[in-house]
């Protein structure tokens, strides 16, 4: 796969690599995570993203970011969020508060899915207000910021570390159901729990 010129556009390009994010809790720095299967519920998401659920449904319903481990298989339940699908809601959120549309959100949403997530690591989003740019070193800033493009720019590396802080205080959760943290179930478990036992 070709890396965008300079101070080109994202555009959507030819499947060129394996995995999509493969192994995101190691890569990531989530020591002790090795299962691709792991991952977060979509409360989780919501709230180390700073979105609402029924953004997050509304995503996810339209594919514009699906959870990669666990969809919604109807009434109760849970979808189930990887790491780089927080890391992926979390730079949509940005990009949408910034003003980019949908559309063009779309286009950079499926050009982040399609790295590895080393590679998103050293790449810096810029827009300027509608059209979505890449940036992978400091010479491809420059050049886009004399040709007048960038307005503001998401370093992906900074998201992915905001992110690793944060969502380590939460509970993750194995695609089969089990539990992978020894903090105590919610509110909501626990009621279904009971629910469940009566």
């Amino acid at each position: 796969m070709e890396p965008p010129r300079p101070g080109a556009p994202v555009e959507p390009d030819a499947p060129a690599q394996g995995e999509l994010f493969p192994d995101p809790l190691l890569d990531a720095g989530l020591d002790g995570m090795p299962d691709q299967l792991v991952g977060f519920r979509g409360p989780t998401a919501c709230q180390v993203v700073g979105i609402t659920y029924r953004q997050l449904d509304y995503w996810a319903r339209t594919g514009l970011v699906v959870p990669s481990i666990r969809g919604a298989a109807g009434s109760g339940s849970q979808r189930l969020y990887s790491f780089k699908d927080v890391l992926v809601l979390k730079i949509v959120k940005r990009l949408l508060d910034a003003g980019v549309s949908l559309q063009n959100i779309r286009v950079a949403v499926e050009h982040l899915r399609r790295r590895g997530i080393r590679d998103l690591a050293g790449i810096t989003l810029f827009s300027d207000g509608t059209t979505v740019y890449e940036c992978a070193s400091p010479e491809e800033v420059v050049d886009l910021l004399q040709g007048g493009q960038g307005v503001f720019g998401i370093a992906v590396s900074g998201a992915m570390r905001e992110i690793s802080g944060s969502i380590r205080d939460f509970p993750m959760e194995r695609a089969d159901g089990g539990s992978v943290n020894d903090s105590p179930e919610d509110e909501l478990s626990r009621r279904r729990s009971r629910r469940a036992i009566s």
